[in-house]
């Protein structure tokens, strides 16, 4: 069996993440709900969805796009631990800076 997760708000990917033990905050999209309401009974109970905890998750995955955006960090050149890690406060602390 494939263990690569299907499309990312699929039912499939839900239980991938359950097998893992990885809890989800995957917004049910509007297709997905509207095939789900259709069925009647057989649609089963819609997702559980935080609101809240998508805006921060969100939050943390932009900050991480913007830290990609440094050479250094989206292609790991560094050699060693302790290098990459000077990387990313450095490309933090210029975040920092230009939010301020």
């Amino acid at each position: 069996m494939n263990d690569q997760p299907p499309d990312y708000s699929s039912r499939g990917f839900r239980a991938y993440l359950r097998k893992r033990g990885i809890a989800h905050t995957i917004p049910e999209r509007t297709d997905q709900r509207r095939h789900r309401l259709r069925r009647g009974g057989y649609g089963r109970r819609p997702p559980g969805f935080d609101r809240e905890t998508y805006r921060r998750r969100n939050l943390i995955e932009r900050c991480f796009n913007r830290l990609k955006g440094s050479r250094g960090i989206a292609t790991r050149y560094e050699m060693t631990a302790t290098s990459y890690e000077a990387t990313v406060t450095l490309a933090s602390f210029l975040l920092w800076a230009r939010s301020v």
